[in-house]
């Protein structure tokens, strides 16, 4: 798929009708969203053919980027036995392990905007798991997803809730984490990212524009552009891996 249509198709996905502010809710523009996974799937191939999780999922948009470049070819007649509940997913990863399948599975802790992704996913007729959870007590064990992308809390509401996201998506996935970050916060993020939770690498992609509509009470302007980091993280091999290796 070329970036163009893939952008497209983004720009037609239904949004918050009612952010939340102690979320930190602002919608992954089509722009900055179809650009992020194509450059995973087209320089790095991290998402074709791969289990790939978007933490903080929203309304969907990557998730639903995932599955457009090709993360969504589950095998429709294995029976997915789980509930809502994050603990409740290892059925569905292992079944996934063992088919050698591919699958995309959006987390959110906010069940309206679940409902939003699900229609979204529905409209365009892609296989899409949601599952209704909060990222920071995740209880799943070991890698069990291939990639995971994300546009987490930038931390402005809470402090240190980017991080939060990213300590954890450093422990289950196994190939890359994508996510975006102020660049006001690269010198923050690099050293996070490499010193506390060990990543083999932190790479700045590139910087994009992050257009934030005016959506809150608190907003004084009708859109403010602020410059944010595309990261690559590559998480930290495991022992048993260094050891092989």
């Amino acid at each position: 798929m070329k970036l163009k249509q893939l952008e497209s198709f983004l720009g037609d996905l239904q949004q918050f009708s009612n952010p939340k502010v102690e979320l930190e809710q602002y919608p992954t523009g089509p722009h900055i969203a179809s650009r992020m996974l194509y450059t995973a799937e087209n320089s790095f191939g991290d998402v074709s053919n791969k289990v790939v999780a978007d933490f903080g999922c929203g309304c969907g948009t990557l998730g639903v980027a995932a599955a457009l470049l090709g993360a969504d070819q589950l095998d429709k007649a294995m029976p997915l036995l789980f509930g809502t509940g994050c603990m409740n997913l290892f059925g569905l990863f292992y079944g996934l392990l063992e088919l050698n399948s591919s699958h995309v599975i959006g987390l959110d802790i906010d069940p309206q905007s679940l409902e939003i992704a699900s229609l979204n996913a529905e409209d365009l007729e892609l296989d899409i798991n949601f599952v209704h959870c909060d990222v920071k007590n995740l209880g799943w064990r070991g890698r069990i997803v291939d990639t995971v992308v994300m546009n987490p809390p930038f931390g402005t509401r809470k402090k240190g809730a980017d991080m939060d996201f990213l300590a954890v998506a450093l422990k289950v996935a196994s190939q890359a984490v994508y996510s975006l970050h102020k660049s006001s916060t690269r010198d923050h993020v690099r050293k996070a990212a490499l010193r506390n939770f060990n990543a083999s690498s932190a790479e700045v992609i590139c910087e994009l524009r992050y257009d934030v509509p005016h959506l809150y009470k608190f907003h004084k302007k009708k859109e403010v552009d602020i410059a944010v980091d595309l990261w690559r993280f590559v998480p930290p091999k495991d022992k048993l891996e260094m050891h092989h290796s």
